[in-house]
């Protein structure tokens, strides 16, 4: 065995990645991780983006998969200064009668606060609502796997297969009750009339129920500095400012696990790959992109329904029918006049974030890919909407256009913040269809291009270790 037969290298210390190198290390490998940005983190770095003092997130700030996933789970992160905070209510909707409808954390008061519909509710999530251990490792599992609970995966893919449009008008009655549900299931980034977009919609109503959507305390950069501090326990190490231009660059690996998309992959090893495998991922498709603002407020946003205040999330879209015209403009290349919106107010529950008496506020809406067009005027227009004299509060501002995210994570292609277009024609066509290994042996990839997809859970980058570890019979 030769000095390097035990050495891992991991590209990228995004959540995935710093998943992945535990992984490794806690196996025994010497674990190396390169991270191009000064900070560790990809998607979950906080950075003063506006003026000093200001503490924003640079791309997740609201995290019920990383509350929830088995694998951060099963790590001792809250030893290393993680601490999760939960609003009052995960997410609240406003309307324009100037009320707005509130997902409450407690399913039993969920139900009651939506009345007529508080029964469909309950009936649609509960199942998993109560075995969340059960249910989180199979939807965040490689897809080619026998499910250890098929009769519970079975309930959810039969409701989960229809377009969130077709179960939100068969499951409920009140307009309510099915704009909340629009919301949710526009965090797809695909057209509300899309089958699979129903799945999106119950598992974050789920995860409303069973782990709440809570924010880190000072901000999203301390997951990633958790995981880096358990890292290193374990032996890992992690390098920043260290851009990776070629695999060949970082001498000689037992393997190598790429948090990377596949337009990286290729640029990183290209002539390793055998032709189909490059013709693989050259077809990947990227999906819509997002355009993003961090706002330093001098006072919180004047909620016309205060309730919005008790929310981590606010909803910002109108109807159903609106959300789904405003998607629909997207998957078809135009820029919604009301764009669907997602906004996230920290400063509520965590004022370290912000100067004394200060607040800072986090909003995107989407956009097509690569989109240069500047949506400010129309995103502050729809939070004037619900919550006049909001610009009146206004500070400062940080506008992130789709090229502006990708300059700060190459991974952000676009804008596109999920890794790849997730509609049914590549669900199962992810460049995984050798569970996440590529055409060479020794390289693998375990990026949110990779099952399960997006989201701060480090499930791609655990399961592309997990494959790694079981092909080298560690």
């Amino acid at each position: 065995m030769n000095k390097n037969s035990r050495r891992a290298v991991v590209v990228g210390a995004g959540p995935n990645g710093l998943a992945a190198a535990i992984v490794l290390a806690q196996a025994g490998l010497k674990v190396e991780v390169f991270e191009a940005e000064p900070q560790p983190g990809g998607g979950a770095r906080t950075l003063e983006l506006t003026l000093p003092g200001f503490r924003h997130d640079f791309g997740s700030a609201v995290h019920p998969m990383a509350a929830g996933s088995p694998f951060f789970s099963s790590l001792p992160l809250r030893d290393y200064g993680l601490e999760w905070i939960h609003f009052p209510a995960p997410v609240a909707h406003p309307l324009e009668d100037g009320t707005a409808v509130v997902l409450e954390r407690d399913l039993n008061e969920a139900a009651r606060a939506l009345g007529e519909d508080g029964k469909a509710w309950d009936g649609m999530v509960r199942p998993y609502v109560q075995r969340w251990k059960d249910f989180a490792p199979e939807i965040l599992s490689p897809l080619l796997r026998v499910p250890r609970h098929p009769f519970l995966l079975t309930g959810f893919g039969l409701q989960g297969l229809l377009s969130a449009q077709s179960l939100a008008n068969r499951h409920f009655r009140s307009h309510r009750t099915k704009a909340l549900f629009a919301g949710l299931a526009a965090h797809s980034f695909l057209a509300l009339d899309e089958p699979l977009t129903g799945a999106f919609g119950i598992i974050f109503a789920i995860t409303a129920h069973a782990v709440g959507w809570p924010i880190a305390r000072g901000g999203s950069q301390a997951i990633a500095n958790a995981l880096c501090a358990h890292l290193a326990k374990t032996g890992g190490k992690v390098l920043t400012s260290h851009r990776v231009s070629s695999l060949a660059d970082l001498g000689e690996f037992r393997v190598a696990l790429c948090d990377v998309t596949p337009r990286q992959l290729l640029h990183l090893a290209e002539e390793r790959f055998n032709p189909g495998y490059r013709r693989l991922l050259q077809r990947y498709r990227y999906g819509p992109g997002v355009f993003k603002v961090d706002y330093a407020l001098a006072s919180p946003i004047p909620w016309k329904a205060p309730e919005c205040a008790r929310a981590s999330t606010v909803h910002i879209g109108g109807t159903m029918e609106e959300i789904a015209v405003s998607e629909e403009a997207v998957q078809k290349g135009k820029h919604p006049e009301r764009p669907f919106i997602l906004l996230a107010q920290p400063t509520l529950v965590d004022p370290t974030r912000a100067p004394t008496g200060k607040h800072i506020a986090w909003a995107y809406c989407h956009v097509p890919h690569a989109s240069p067009v500047d949506m400010l005027p129309r995103i502050e227009a729809q939070i004037e909407r619900f919550a006049p004299g909001f610009r009146d509060c206004v500070l400062a501002r940080r506008v992130f256009r789709p090229a502006d995210l990708e300059a700060m994570d190459a991974n952000l292609v676009g804008g596109d913040i999920a890794g790849g277009a997730a509609d049914w024609r590549q669900f199962l066509l992810r460049p995984t269809w050798r569970q996440y290994s590529t055409s060479a042996d020794d390289i693998y990839i375990c990026s949110s291009s990779t099952p399960p997809g997006g989201g701060v859970h480090g499930m791609c980058g655990y399961n592309a270790a997990k494959a790694v570890l079981s092909k080298l019979r560690l």
